[in-house]
């Protein structure tokens, strides 16, 4: 999951609307493949989601003819530094939607990638000084206080939600500094995780504790990490810079919604008082904070 990024014109294409909403659609589905993943624990589908995104990212690079960026990259020992940061922030970020999704707290994944814009806007102002206009001021303190009532409720936080939200948000704050393109960048951060990730699932092999090679069932869904890893983040980079930002701000609220609706229908996650509460505030909350994108869209058109 993503947020949008700054695209490289003021006018949407055709071909990056399709590609902006492809990746959201994939992104919503992602939940059914982790479903189907949950007996395995979630440091080891990290693992192997780093393994087999090497070989579709680079793969994508060669065809690209994009090596060059990658190259110089790995010989700046700052670049290297900032990217081993993200790296272990998306890291973060992937271990726990794996776990949420596999203990039944997918509701609480899909709270926290509906909030993540609107913390993202609080970092700005925190981090960058940037200022809150008054519209996006009631649209945090709704979330804020959407997130309040499942703590009443609940009596503890909801921590699958809040560590997606700011695992998600430093990555891509920290991501906006790290000068190299969105292709090159993932696969120097899943380069980066690589030695580590073959470690794990090396010793887990020798402990016999791991799941690849065990069953078939098993191997081909890990061995599939790779692509549904990889093939999201790449057309949603690739479609981030033929459409608006206040496009995108939209149409980000696709995988969230499908994330949820798939942890009632089909996974049969319960809606308590708590987050009958919540989630309305949330989406208030997130009408407020598209309210000026909108304006903005239809100004432009």
């Amino acid at each position: 999951m993503t947020t949008a990024s700054s695209p490289s014109q003021n006018a949407d294409t055709p071909k990056g609307f399709v590609l902006a909403v492809s990746a959201y659609v994939m992104w919503g589905f992602l939940p059914l493949y982790m479903k189907a993943l949950s007996h395995i624990g979630p440091v080891e589908v990290v693992a192997h989601r780093v393994i087999w995104s090497v070989p579709v990212a680079g793969l994508l690079l060669v065809i690209l003819g994009r090596t060059r960026d990658l190259r110089a990259a790995l010989g700046n020992p700052k670049m290297l530094g900032m990217a081993a940061l993200t790296a272990a922030l998306i890291s973060v970020n992937w271990a726990i939607y794996v776990w949420a999704i596999s203990t039944g707290h997918a509701l609480d994944a899909a709270l926290g990638y509906y909030i993540n814009p609107l913390f993202s806007i609080a970092l700005g102002a925190v981090l960058l000084r940037e200022p809150l206009t008054r519209m996006q001021l009631v649209a945090v303190g709704l979330a804020a206080l959407g997130v309040l009532v499942l703590v009443v409720e609940a009596g503890r936080l909801p921590w699958a939600a809040l560590g997606l939200m700011v695992s998600w948000g430093f990555y891509a704050f920290f991501k906006r500094s790290l000068p190299i393109g969105p292709n090159q960048g993932f696969l120097l951060e899943v380069l980066i995780l690589l030695i580590p990730a073959i470690a794990y699932v090396t010793w887990l092999g020798v402990q016999g504790t791991g799941h690849f090679g065990v069953l078939a069932s098993d191997t081909f869904l890990l061995s599939c990490a790779g692509v549904v890893t990889a093939v999201p983040l790449l057309v949603y980079a690739n479609g981030a810079k033929l459409v608006r930002l206040s496009t995108m701000g939209i149409l980000q609220y696709i995988a969230p919604t499908m994330i949820f609706i798939t942890a009632v229908a089909v996974f049969g996650e319960q809606i308590d008082r708590g987050r009958m509460i919540a989630f309305p505030l949330i989406w208030a909350a997130l009408v407020v904070y598209s309210i000026p994108m909108i304006r903005q869209a239809r100004a432009q058109a």
